[in-house]
């Protein structure tokens, strides 16, 4: 059903305008429907300076603030960051029309745009991570993909026209269906009503387990950042950025509907860095050797990398969210600032390196060697063969991102004997539970059983494992460093999902796979 529902609600179309809206401006650092006379260097260097420093720090800020004042950020306003992405556009479209305070005009739409579009991300992350994972990820996936349809046919309107068209009706539209979908929030939930202060280990456990993840996201999101840097240089480029980025998101969404209806897989946000990064590292080494027409192809195929990691962080940060019980606005935040901060130093090193050796290509060589070691480096740490002495050693560390085939299973009533077998242990996957996963005896065994026939998440298998040796609520959660609420959370769903009420009804269920 979730697939059915997912295609027409009005959460996939309010993201899909708020991506929109998103890629006129802050996407690309390039104004595809504003008069390329306006787009001056100094005009686009003020707006994204101002821009960056006001996404970064909002994301930095919300972390902080849901941490010490979780209300506040169960309580974040759709007006508000609506508003400011009203204003923000407004700015742009008079600064225009008044060329006396036009940087002025242009550095105070940068501020008010990075704030709202920041906010609004937080708005839609909180909504994703409050719905069951198949439905959540569902409706963010078909928001991505019809985001570049009404990206692309905004091309068919006068250019003139399309500057009022952001503010005035599509920045409205998506406050109204952010405004419906958060009326369909469930907050009684322990990441709603969690006080992180009360439970300080948890969150840092999670920074601990997941500051790989963000850092591999933070390299690519610099990667693009370059390019966006050299896109003011080049204007050939300039025009491929946008688009690339709306591309790679239809690309990557349809990619993604199409295996996650036929088959069931997981994957982490460090696995997709370790497959793209060959592919990275040799485009900026070959960057110095080749031409213009490379350097667009280059371009595209970054920011569509870029497209698909965004979507992929907020599917993460929202796992993480209902895994551990934590403040969704805090984990988005973490990763958000790591992203974006580092994405603002990739453009500043794109930008400033043509002034630094402005003859010839020797520009590139520069681009070429800074990013080639910041891609290496963390292809290092996120493998685990740098810092390893330092590397977190909790007792829980990062799950992939699940996906439950959308292909309905026919299955018989009592047809559990021809459940598939269990997945061998993946080598190198750390637990909670030290070695879940692993078929070790009789229940471990019993427990992948059910996962397999009942769609039960990873997490939930875990907790189900250390139920059905007999646990305690307290000890599962002193041991999986989640807090006692969130394990009675994950205890609910695994009832639900086997149609039992208590534990010994799982002791019968997984005694009868015996037979």
């Amino acid at each position: 059903m979730a697939h059915r529902e997912g295609i027409g609600h009005a959460s996939s179309w309010g993201y899909a305008c708020f991506l929109t809206v998103n890629a006129t401006s802050v996407w690309g650092g390039i104004f595809p429907f504003l008069p390329l006379e306006f787009q001056t260097i100094e005009v686009t260097l003020t707006f994204f300076l101002a821009q960056a420093v006001a996404l970064g720090g909002a994301f930095v800020a919300s972390m902080w603030g849901s941490y010490y004042f979780p209300h506040g950020a169960r309580r974040m306003l759709v007006s508000l960051s609506a508003i400011l992405l009203f204003l923000g556009s407004a700015c742009l479209i008079a600064a225009m029309y008044v060329a006396p305070a036009a940087l002025v005009l242009v550095a105070a739409g940068g501020v008010l745009l990075g704030i709202g579009c920041a906010g609004m991300f937080m708005l839609w992350q909180r909504y994703f991570a409050s719905l069951p994972p198949r439905a959540g990820n569902f409706r963010l996936i078909v928001g991505t993909a019809i985001a570049p349809f009404i990206y692309f046919a905004l091309y068919l309107v006068p250019i003139a026209l399309t500057a009022f068209l952001v503010p005035l009706v599509f920045v409205p539209l998506c406050g109204l269906c952010v405004a419906l979908s958060v009326r369909e929030m469930c907050f009684d939930q322990p990441m709603f009503e969690d006080v992180p202060r009360q439970h300080p280990r948890v969150y840092r456990q999670a920074v601990a387990d997941y500051w790989r993840s963000a850092l591999c996201v933070g390299s690519l999101a610099f990667a693009s950042g370059v390019i966006r840097g050299v896109a003011l240089l080049h204007e050939e480029i300039s025009a491929v950025v946008n688009g690339a980025s709306m591309v790679g998101a239809l690309l990557s969404a349809a990619v993604l509907l199409v295996l996650w209806y036929r088959i069931s897989f997981r994957f982490g946000l460090t696995s997709v860095f370790r497959v793209v990064y060959p592919v990275m590292i040799t485009g900026f080494l070959l960057l110095p050797f080749q031409g213009p027409v490379y350097l667009n192809l280059f371009a595209a195929f970054t920011y569509m990398v870029f497209s698909l990691v965004q979507m992929l962080m907020m599917m993460q940060c929202a796992q993480i969210s209902r895994d551990r019980g934590i403040n969704p606005v805090f984990i988005y935040g973490f990763f958000g600032g790591v992203a974006y901060i580092m994405q603002s130093g990739g453009f500043l090193l794109g930008w400033s390196s043509g002034l630094v050796a402005p003859a010839g290509s020797q520009w590139l060589f520069l681009i070429s060697m800074v990013s080639s070691y910041v891609l290496g480096l963390t292809l290092l740490v996120a493998t685990g063969t740098l810092f390893r002495a330092v590397a977190a050693r909790g007792t829980v560390t990062a799950n992939p991102i699940e996906f439950t085939a959308l292909a309905p299973q026919v299955r018989g009533a009592g047809d559990t004997a021809t459940v598939p077998a269990p997945p061998k242990r993946r080598r190198n996957r750390p637990s909670a539970s030290e070695d879940a996963g692993a078929i070790r005896d009789r229940i471990s065994k019993q427990c992948l059983l059910l996962q397999q026939s009942h769609g039960l998440s990873l997490r939930e298998t875990e907790v189900m494992e250390l139920i059905a040796r007999g646990n305690s609520m307290a000890a599962i959660a002193e041991r999986l460093v989640i807090s006692e609420n969130t394990v009675r959370t994950h205890a609910k769903h695994i009832y639900t999902k086997l149609d039992i009420h208590k534990r010994q009804e799982l002791l019968d269920m997984l005694h009868q796979l015996d037979a």
